[in-house]
């Protein structure tokens, strides 16, 4: 159904095509990006490679069985292993169980490959869809937060296969 593939240079055409067609879909339930995120979109792509490369953050994104790109799942800020999850699914690929397995996934690598113990998230309160995500792998409300001036929720999870 889907496979994650660790962010390369030669995924950003694909990916600037996903955030651009979903822009308005993701603005629904997420702060938007704004404009400056899509001009500068080239130069953000090698920086987070860069960051990628010295194993501050594990990049994903989320291919279909056609080969299409449907997604992301990011694992950002690694620290004293520890990290925080993100991750958006393409409106075409919504509700189709896309997100629950590639979080799955994401989580047996930050354990099995990355060696890290816990992950936190966090989500706006009115985003249902990405709250089950969450509890349907483990992951527990720990805190009210603000996301950008709207009500939000921390989750955590601790990876029980990390060493």
């Amino acid at each position: 159904m889907m496979r994650l593939e660790r962010l390369r240079t030669d995924h950003a055409p694909a990916l600037l095509v996903f955030e651009r067609e979903n822009r308005e879909y993701f603005a629904r339930s997420i702060p938007d990006r704004g404009d400056a995120f899509f001009v500068e979109f080239a130069a953000r792509h090698r920086a987070l490679l860069a960051e990628q490369a010295i194993g501050i953050c594990h990049f994903h994104v989320i291919v279909d069985d056609e080969g299409d790109l449907i997604g992301r799942v990011n694992l950002v800020d690694v620290k004293d292993g520890a990290a925080e999850l993100g991750y958006r699914i393409g409106e075409s690929a919504s509700g189709r169980g896309v997100a629950t397995a590639a979080v799955e996934e994401v989580c047996r690598l930050a354990a099995a490959t990355y060696g890290l113990a816990s992950l936190v998230a966090v989500t706006t309160v009115d985003n249902h869809a990405s709250q089950a995500v969450l509890e349907r792998n483990g992951f527990t409300a720990v805190e009210d937060i603000n996301i950008e001036g709207r009500p939000g929720v921390r989750y955590r999870r601790r990876l029980v296969d990390a060493p």
